[in-house]
């Protein structure tokens, strides 16, 4: 069933370009993943995969306008990575001061480099990329508010989106299979449970600042320990929360001033004691970048990246990083391809483990794009979240044709 969206996603894209002002855009892609050491039994060294993106613009003359964005991907092993999303397919409206949106849409938050702390409304599409940058489309009702003293957006949320995960064959994934099948929810309305949302932002001469809360069911679940036919497997459980955040960017000359911070009170699993339990914590990731510009009297820019990772959940974090610091040199040509390259490696203070990443693209004959992703993990201890995929270091070459 799955390979008939994209059908059904061009079908409803042809008929809107019948209008005179449509925009349509998109690209088509072929990726090759390589892990470099032997997999488990069921896994694979080698994944193909290609996918598809469109986007129909268009808009009138009152100030309204249409977007439709779907995307879909063919995995030669994963069937969970084969899948299908509408990212985008909203209304918009215009009005004197403020504007509305319905539909199902994506919005970013967040001004650091390793992780976004902040950015909760959308969910995570993890099959897509281990970094968490990949996110689902979100039903939401928003309106924005412009004044002098900031912008004001405000959400309603009515329906609830579960996280994506790898199948058996699939890589890279936990040790456990992740059974969404069996996936509960502290909300009573489940997947309906209505999400709210509020962000304020502002420029205040060179401070970029926003403040947001967040209320309903949370984007990250918690795993434990479960069976499927005999075999254990991992279950997921979406809690409500509570989140209060803030992002804030200084720019001073060459120097960006970067932080997220966030206070949240959810559910948690207390993994000594193997039961669900009341929790609040602080996370924050601050940090800065300078910019070398024009290296050795070239049109390349180089940027030092340096940012520190903090959770004071530590040993009983859900997250990769609760004591962490991320070192990255970032390289942009400036040249007409548009090539770009960033180095990072995120080292935990704790437990020496240490995460090397490598991400570089390059423009070539106008409408093509090579991407380029390589990630090692490196001296992973035996408790550590990155347990399951400590092997699973990968050179990933992605081609897209863009039109």
């Amino acid at each position: 069933m799955k390979y008939y969206r994209l059908i059904f996603f061009s079908t409803i894209v042809s008929f809107l370009s019948f209008q005179s002002q449509a925009e349509l855009s998109g690209n088509i892609s072929l990726q090759n993943s390589h892990f470099i050491n032997d997999a488990k039994s069921i896994q694979h060294n080698n994944y193909v995969s290609s996918s598809a993106e469109l986007e129909y613009y268009t808009a009138w003359e009152d100030d309204s306008s249409f977007n439709i964005t779907p995307f879909i991907r063919i995995d030669q092993y994963d069937d969970e990575r084969t899948h299908g999303d509408l990212r985008e397919l909203y209304f918009q409206k215009l009005f004197d001061n403020w504007e509305l949106r319905l539909g199902i849409s994506k919005v970013y938050w967040g001004v650091t480099e390793s992780q976004h702390l902040v950015d909760v409304i959308n969910q995570t599409d993890s099959v897509e990329s281990i970094d968490g940058e990949d996110k689902l489309g979100q039903p939401m009702i928003k309106a924005s508010f412009e004044n002098d003293w900031g912008m004001v957006d405000v959400f309603i949320l009515p329906y609830f989106r579960e996280r994506t995960f790898q199948d058996e064959e699939g890589r890279p994934r936990p040790t456990l299979v992740v059974d969404g099948s069996q996936t509960n929810y502290e909300s009573s309305d489940e997947e309906k449970n209505v999400d709210l949302a509020l962000r304020w932002f502002h420029y205040i001469d060179e401070l970029e600042i926003g403040l947001s809360y967040f209320n309903g069911t949370s984007r990250e679940p918690i795993l434990s320990l479960g069976s499927k036919d005999g075999s254990p497997v991992l279950t997921p459980y979406y809690p409500l929360m509570q989140q209060i955040g803030i992002d804030a960017q200084l720019t001073t000359e060459e120097w960006l001033w970067k932080l997220e911070m966030i206070a949240r009170d959810w559910q948690s699993f207390d993994s000594l004691n193997s039961q669900i339990v009341d929790e609040r914590f602080i996370a924050l990731t601050g940090g800065f970048e300078y910019t070398f510009v024009g290296i050795a009297e070239s049109d390349a820019d180089v940027g030092l990246v340096a940012e520190y990772l903090y959770d004071d959940r530590d040993q009983q974090t859900t997250s990769f990083f609760q004591n962490d610091i991320l070192v990255a040199l970032r390289l942009a040509v400036n040249d007409a391809a548009s090539s770009e390259a960033l180095l990072g490696i995120i080292y935990d203070l704790d437990y020496q483990e240490y995460l090397v990443s490598l991400e570089a693209n390059r423009r070539f004959a106008d409408s093509w794009k090579a991407t380029l992703e390589i990630r090692t993990f490196n001296n992973v201890d035996n408790d550590s979240l990155l347990n399951g995929i400590a092997k699973d270091d990968f050179i990933q070459l992605d081609i897209a044709y863009y039109f």
